[in-house]
């Protein structure tokens, strides 16, 4: 992994922090959130700096997590080999907005939201982010491309949770919709219906876990005006994640509980 350097550090939230050897820093935050960024990025060399970053992420950092994570419990196959889109932040000092655009125009060449103001400008497309610095705090960049970070993945494990529920829910249907199930095949669909209670009881404490660090990350955010005004800009909100999050839940008790009155449809 051609490590160099290793701090820790706290903002409310333990992290570690990796300086590379290919002048990448990581920052390993003790709620999940992994975020890096190159030390020497230039624009003549973005996407070369991107392509790196990547690499090292896919290649050797994330072949590092997935070995040390294969250790515990099995991840169920529901959650396994999810494809996950990157978000990439580009942060400018003093960049004219034709500049940008023309960035923009190299990457998502469509143009999802825009904000300018006195401090800062944003133009943001699919997975590029581009933050032209006027006047802030780089530390203050920083910390907000942190908590979008983390929303965006929030938002999109939820999303995922939801698809699941879909899918377990469908085929429990199938199970007890059959009016009359062969005595040989009782141990067979009571195999599959106990890996659903698994991938359940591993996701209901997965969906515990976001419940206790989104109500940490809101407390150390809302501390910070500047952050605030930034996460304003593009309309997120803590409570509709709350609320999100909250619907998830019942959601996934109810699945739960159909997925448990299918076991005792299958008694033998």
């Amino acid at each position: 992994m051609a490590i160099g350097k290793i701090d820790y550090g706290s903002i409310g939230i333990d992290y570690i922090e990796i300086i590379t050897s290919y002048f990448i820093k990581i920052k390993i935050f003790e709620d999940g959130l992994i975020v890096l960024n190159s030390e020497d990025a230039r624009e003549e060399t973005l996407f070369s700096d991107i392509d790196k970053i990547t690499d090292y992420y896919e290649n050797k950092l994330s072949k590092a997590l997935n070995y040390l994570f294969s250790l515990g419990a099995p991840v169920p196959k529901e959650l396994a080999n999810i494809e996950t889109v990157y978000p990439y932040f580009i942060v400018l000092d003093n960049a004219k907005k034709e500049q940008m655009n023309e960035l923009l125009s190299k990457t998502d060449r469509q143009k999802y939201f825009e904000f300018d103001s006195k401090d800062y400008e944003v133009i943001r497309g699919d997975k590029y982010y581009f933050i032209n610095n006027k006047s802030k705090n780089i530390d203050e960049i920083e910390t907000y491309i942190q908590e979008q970070i983390f929303m965006r993945e929030f938002k999109g494990q939820l999303h995922r949770y939801l698809n699941i529920h879909r899918i377990i829910w469908e085929k429990i249907d199938d199970v007890k919709e059959k009016k009359q199930v062969k005595g040989s095949d009782i141990i067979k669909f009571r195999s599959k219906i106990e890996g659903y209670q698994k991938t359940i009881n591993l996701i209901e404490s997965r969906i515990n876990q976001l419940d206790s660090y989104l109500s940490t990350r809101e407390k150390i955010t809302r501390n910070k005006d500047d952050v605030n005004e930034f996460l304003g800009v593009f309309g997120y909100k803590y409570e509709t994640l709350k609320n999100t999050l909250s619907y998830i839940k019942q959601l996934w008790s109810m699945t739960k509980n159909y997925v448990n009155s299918a076991m005792n449809y299958l008694v033998i």
